[in-house]
């Protein structure tokens, strides 16, 4: 039984993504166009914007700076002149791995700017309008690194298990309401962030696969979506291990 409703014709749907010049967010964007969706982008990036715009007639660019709560507001209020938003999607994302024997307090706050407190900016944005409306759909792209605490993810791991909790609390709230809720869990996805890893990442896949494993999620009415399967079982099952199976797996899986 799906817990949203499943999404399966994109024609003339207006999906907002918001992270889009890069990686997930990107490949995203370019497979729902070539679905037949509309789609708004949006980033800091505005040169990547104007590309994707170029290459894909109808879209539209929205630059932003989503630690911006202003610039956010702005950009919700300029994508909802044109009509309702169907799905709008948080890909925004910031990495840097760090371990608490080094730890920096100035990176670990970005972190949590960009990824947590950046998704709060856009809800407080667009969540009256899809209450109003009564329809649409609300997905946050976190990570399997926020299921259970990882080595060299101090800054990282918490903001992606903060917003795995978010989408569940929003589920709980929202699909009475008759929005759809959904949390996008990836395993690695070859991208500018995972470029930084400086160890063998296990099943990585390219950010087109990624947007269609999304994309599949969707149109199952997914509430969460990870992949690949190959991997996130794995890790699925890690998260049902006592904490002192758990630790010595993961010290002995990771050499850390």
């Amino acid at each position: 039984m799906s817990l949203n409703p499943p999404i399966r014709d994109w024609r003339g749907q207006r999906v907002w993504l918001v992270g889009a010049s890069t990686g997930i967010g990107r490949a995203l964007a370019e497979h729902l166009h070539a679905l037949g969706a509309q789609v708004i982008v949006s980033a800091r990036q505005q040169a990547a914007l104007q590309d994707f715009v170029q290459q894909h007639p109808g879209s539209l660019a929205l630059p932003l700076d989503v630690t911006d709560a202003a610039a956010v507001r702005a950009a919700a209020e300029a994508a909802l002149v044109a009509g309702p938003l169907d799905l709008v999607c948080y890909c925004a994302g910031y990495y840097k791995p760090m371990r608490a024997t080094e730890l920096d307090l100035p990176e670990l706050l970005r972190h949590h700017e960009v990824n947590t407190v950046g998704a709060l900016y856009l809800l407080d944005a667009v969540l009256p309008s899809l209450l109003a409306r009564g329809r649409g759909h609300l997905s946050l792209v976190s990570s399997v690194a926020g299921y259970r605490g990882l080595p060299q993810s101090l800054a990282y791991g918490p903001t992606k298990a903060a917003l795995i909790n978010l989408a569940e609390t929003l589920y709980l709230d929202l699909q009475p309401k008759g929005l759809g809720v959904s949390v996008i869990n990836p395993g690695f996805v070859e991208t500018p962030l995972t470029a930084q890893n400086e160890f063998h990442m296990p099943a990585l896949i390219s950010p087109a696969q990624a947007a269609q494993a999304i994309v599949r999620g969707w149109s199952r009415g997914e509430f969460e979506i990870d992949f690949p399967k190959r991997f996130t079982r794995v890790l699925r099952l890690l998260r049902l291990l006592p904490y002192r199976l758990y630790f010595a797996v993961v010290r002995r899986a990771t050499g850390l």
